[in-house]
């Protein structure tokens, strides 16, 4: 791009912003996420990977993680979000 090109470019007069509005598109599977955590049993295991994380941050010096609690919790999510999810997708 030469300086010419440049010169071009930078005179260009602005693009007109669109004035319709756009409605915002929500996700639907982060629509079922949120109502899957609130499922009993999600909401087990968030409470299971909630005191873990408790008990961890509580010592000062320990190996021990919470991945397994979350890799759980996170799994029962979206097992469940995915039962509704795809009849929902265009």
């Amino acid at each position: 791009m030469g300086l010419k090109d440049e010169q071009i470019v930078a005179s260009d007069p602005p693009e007109e912003e669109e004035e319709e509005e756009e409605e915002d598109i929500v996700d639907p599977h982060d629509t079922l996420r949120e109502n899957c955590r609130g499922e009993d049993k999600c909401m087990q295991l968030k409470e299971v990977m909630e005191s873990c994380n408790d008990r961890v941050n509580s010592k000062s010096n320990t190996s021990e993680n919470c991945m397994q609690e979350l890799y759980d919790f996170v799994h029962c999510v979206d097992t469940c979000a995915s039962k509704s999810l795809f009849p929902k997708l265009k």
